[in-house]
């Protein structure tokens, strides 16, 4: 990357002083002449090193001596040819000069020539012995130059010493370091074979897990005096050997997960005040203060690692040790989102549950599809198993907030967990007595005024068990719960609301539809005409699709079929929609609309049984029998189920089992208003093709029907068809596990039925036979013994 530092421009050069700049530009070649010293001594440490290497092995004592040797005399002879042609006097002269400067130039004990070529294999304590000693001497101290001090005398420069890092100290690790380094390269380390390493890694993890369950056991069986032992275990999850650290800290996670899970009480455990704390207390209160304490501590530290350890796997950071590599963090992050999800839905009343909340949310709607849906089924179970709603409000507070933040661009999933609350009924606009009646107890005046002296004290002794009764019961008051969820479904309908005015062609609308049909009899009535004009809007403007339409009519319809009776609004225009887009339905394998539609048909034809005309529900009867011929084998016994309530709901239907026409006009099966496509002008022929359906099911309804539908008789249907709703019967009937129901005889099967009736045939033959033989030998004999009585006679 470029360097994008800006030159400062020539103004700015102006505006700044000369001393300014000078300290600057001084700094500047302090810093250019540290960095040059610092690279010089590296590289004179690096020379230094390199010859100690080479010198390690000197040659053999007996070659150098003879190579020493024959140097001496070649220096003799060459030495010995100029002296031999001088006179006496300058020999003499010479060699004292040479005796002077001896002590200067030469060791004392050499005889060598001063400036001779050093050699290559020169022994190591020698040439330590020849190196000159220095006086120890301060070294010069760096200054850093400052910005100046203006005074009345005039400008005063500062400066300070630059720090020096200790030499000695360096030196001495460098030496450490080599010497390790010696140390290794003399004894290196044996080259294992991949079935060896398999082994040994075989053997630490065998000894880590014994290890580990070692730990947990002792805590459970003793978790009060065994608190330091968890500590022991967390320490575990920073394992550093690279072999089995990825096992091991997945294994140390789950553990500790299953220890916090068995140990938490069954409270919450709040911080002692300043008066607690100085408060002289028994030994047992004391033991138990400082088992919470450090439960708290150790509870806090294991969720901070486990939200480390996924906040590293999102940010794709690896640790300074690199023990694990990238592609292992994804394992160990899936496995703390697991064991985040477990104490969610395990320990909802401890503490620090509302930090796991905002932990787990924001992975809701995660890239990665397992995190995601791990989230969103640990919320789910939340929701299913929170009675009273504290922790369910808590998570609808964290999702809705999560909506607004990312500008409604999130999973249709996270939206979908709304469908899984437990919330039947809230606190509506009544007076509070009428929603949770309260136990009243009279006053003194009134006691006094209407009851005698026993029967006061007689209620005063009632009065007080009531109460200590009411102190005793565990279970949590019904206006908490009520005010709770009535709080909830607040947030969740803003969340709906806020989605419906600003981000309708949203991914997340049919989520949206799908909760306002759940949720609408608990809406105010306030918001019915409002929301009613949106529905109509959302599907006229044509941009839904057929599913999002259906739960657009099916919202409409709970609203009305709910408190929205005594509202006066006609909803002919969802029906007309209903029944225009019956046939846009998926005859082919994903049928999961005919659920929906069956749904719709119920709340509006079969609930609001009093407002529906019989032209309408002729309508609906006929379309639905065309539509049950080309759908797959559970629609068609959905819809036929729909049909039969219709039948036996509104009088007049079997008009439609009869060829003659009733009034004027014919039917028009391509018209979109039910109430005049004249459908009281036809006849229901689909049946007589449903009785040949390879379906047995689809055979017994089309013949019930087609017989009027009879609720007794040898036309009705068997108890387990007749009555189950006709949802459960399109889920019964369904063939999504490539199941058919009832199953379909193998092939064995049909020849040993074969087989069977053959022989039931065969047996039936061979008895009339016999049963002729034993007729025509009974009547032989009887004939002869009559002729023989006969005989004797005459």
């Amino acid at each position: 990357r470029k360097n994008t530092k800006r030159v400062p421009s020539f103004r700015k050069l102006l505006r700044t002083s000369k001393i300014k700049l000078d300290n600057k530009l001084k700094n500047k070649q302090y810093k250019q002449q540290s960095a040059a010293k610092k690279y010089r001594k590296e590289q004179k440490k690096l020379r230094q090193a390199v010859r100690d290497a080479i010198c390690r092995k000197p040659l053999p004592l007996e070659e150098y001596k003879k190579k020493h040797v024959a140097e001496k005399q070649e220096e003799e002879e060459d030495d010995a040819l100029p002296l031999d042609m001088m006179d006496e006097d300058d020999l003499k002269l010479l060699e004292d000069l040479a005796r002077k400067s001896s002590f200067l130039t030469r060791d004392i004990s050499s005889t060598e020539p001063v400036h001779i070529k050093k050699r290559k294999h020169e022994n190591i304590i020698e040439k330590y012995e020849k190196m000159p000693r220095h006086l120890k001497t301060e070294p010069e101290k760096e200054l850093i130059h400052l910005l100046p001090i203006k005074d009345k005398s005039g400008i005063i420069p500062q400066t300070m010493e630059k720090p020096v890092p200790d030499v000695a100290e360096d030196e001495e690790e460098d030496t450490e370091e080599m010497e390790v380094a010696e140390d290794f390269n003399e004894e290196p380390l044996p080259v294992l074979t991949p079935e060896e390493m398999a082994a040994q890694r075989k053997i630490k993890l065998q000894e880590r897990k014994m290890h580990i369950a070692a730990l947990a056991s002792a805590i459970l069986s003793d978790p009060e005096n065994n608190m330091k032992k968890v500590k022991e275990l967390r320490a575990m999850l920073v394992e550093q050997d690279p072999n089995v650290a990825v096992i091991v800290r997945k294994l140390v996670m789950v553990s500790l997960m299953e220890v916090f899970k068995d140990i938490v009480p069954s409270y919450k455990i709040r911080p002692l005040t300043e008066v607690e704390k100085a408060a002289k207390v028994k030994k047992e209160t004391q033991k138990l203060r400082e088992f919470e304490e450090g439960l708290v501590s150790q509870y806090k530290f294991y969720l901070e690692n486990l939200e480390q350890t996924i906040k590293d796997w999102k940010q794709r950071k690896l640790k300074k040790s690199n023990v694990i590599s990238l592609k292992a963090y994804k394992g160990l992050a899936e496995i703390a989102v697991k064991c985040l999800c477990e104490l969610l839905v395990a320990l909802p009343h401890f503490n620090f549950h509302n930090n796991i909340i905002v932990l787990i949310v924001p992975l809701m709607n995660d890239t990665s599809k397992t995190v995601s849906e791990l989230c969103c089924e640990a919320v789910k179970k939340l929701f299913k198993q929170d009675k009273l709603g504290f922790a369910s409000l808590g998570v609808v507070k964290v999702i809705s907030g999560l909506v607004k933040g990312r500008n409604y661009n999130v999973r249709p999933e996270v939206l979908k967990v709304f469908l899984h609350l437990r919330i039947k009924e809230v606190e509506l606009k009544k007076d509070s007595e009428d929603i949770a009646p309260k136990k009243k107890f009279l006053t003194y005046k009134e006691k006094r005024k209407n009851l005698s002296r026993m029967q006061r004290k007689w209620k005063k002794a009632e009065e007080k068990l009531e109460r200590e009764l009411l102190e005793a019961e565990a279970s949590e008051s019904k206006e908490k719960k009520l005010k709770l969820h009535t709080e909830t479904l607040n947030v969740v309908f803003l969340t709906y609301f806020r989605i419906l005015k600003k981000a309708r062609k949203s991914p997340l609308l049919p989520s949206v539809l799908e909760g306002l049909a759940k949720f609408a009899h608990l809406i105010n009535v306030e918001f019915f005409d409002d929301l009613l004009i949106v529905l109509h809007s959302l599907i006229a403007s044509g941009d839904l699709s057929y599913r999002e339409s259906l739960h657009c009519i099916l919202s409409a319809f709970h609203i009305l079929s709910g408190q929205g009776d005594v509202l006066n609004i006609d909803p002919m225009k969802f029906y007309t929609h209903l029944y225009k887009t019956l046939f846009s339905l998926h005859a082919g394998r994903t049928n999961d609309d005919i659920g929906i539609v069956l749904q719709c048909l119920d709340v509006t034809l079969a609930k609001r049984r009093k407002q529906v005309s019989q032209q309408r529900a002729l309508a609906f009867l006929k379309r639905l029998s065309t539509l049950a011929l080309h759908v797959l084998p559970n629609s068609s016994v959905g819809i036929l189920a729909t049909n039969r309530i219709l039948m036996q709901t509104f009088p007049k239907m079997d008009l439609l089992l009869d060829n003659e026409s009733q009034g004027s006009g014919v039917y028009l099966p391509e018209l979109d208003e039910p109430e005049h496509c004249n459908a009281q002008n036809t006849a229901l022929w689909e049946l007589h093709l449903l009785q040949r359906h390879y379906h047995p099911t689809v055979q017994k309804f089309a013949a019930h029907l087609i017989v009027g539908a009879p609720a007794e008789g040898s036309g009705a249907l068997s108890l387990d068809l007749s009555q189950r709703p006709a949802t459960e019967l399109f889920e019964a009937y369904s063939m999504r596990g490539m199941t058919f129901n009832p199953p379909v005889p193998s092939v064995t099967s049909r020849r040993k039925d074969k087989f069977s009736q053959m022989d039931s045939f065969l047996s039936k033959e061979l008895n009339e036979q016999l049963q002729q033989h034993t007729s025509k030998i009974v009547h032989t004999t009887l004939d002869f013994a009559k002729h023989l009585k006969e005989s004797s006679l005459s």
